[in-house]
């Protein structure tokens, strides 16, 4: 395990690669995909960062969804490294392994077909 910004990140996993079915265990989350896809448009030249609150959510899910981002859904994106996040600020921008599953992600949002409650 290698320390990052007040976590500790699976070295092992991060020079690994993605595995389809670790792509798929992370998409099976909806928290977990609006994050992503969050952060899809987002222009790493101008630090543009998300924080865990920039996601929507319904307000009877928001304590809920907020205790099981920190605890589950952040470290797990952060261990997969494909976000990067500083507990401190709360900021979340894309990790080193985004670029990865960025073209899926993009096949996702761009479908017109798919349902919308799948975002």
């Amino acid at each position: 395990m290698v320390h990052r910004s007040g976590g500790f990140v699976n070295a092992e996993r991060l020079s690994s690669e993605l595995s389809l079915d670790d792509v798929l265990d992370v998409l099976a989350n909806r928290y977990r995909r609006r994050l992503l896809f969050a952060l899809i448009d987002q222009n790493d030249q101008d630090d543009d960062t998300q924080g865990p609150g920039d996601i929507t959510i319904e307000d009877e899910e928001l304590n809920l969804s907020k205790i099981q981002m920190i605890h589950t859904h952040l470290p797990k994106l952060e261990d997969m490294g494909l976000i990067e996040w500083n507990r401190d600020s709360k900021e979340v921008k894309k990790g080193p392994k985004f670029e990865d599953i960025r073209p899926l992600l993009e096949s996702m949002r761009d479908h017109d077909d798919l349902p919308d409650d799948w975002f």
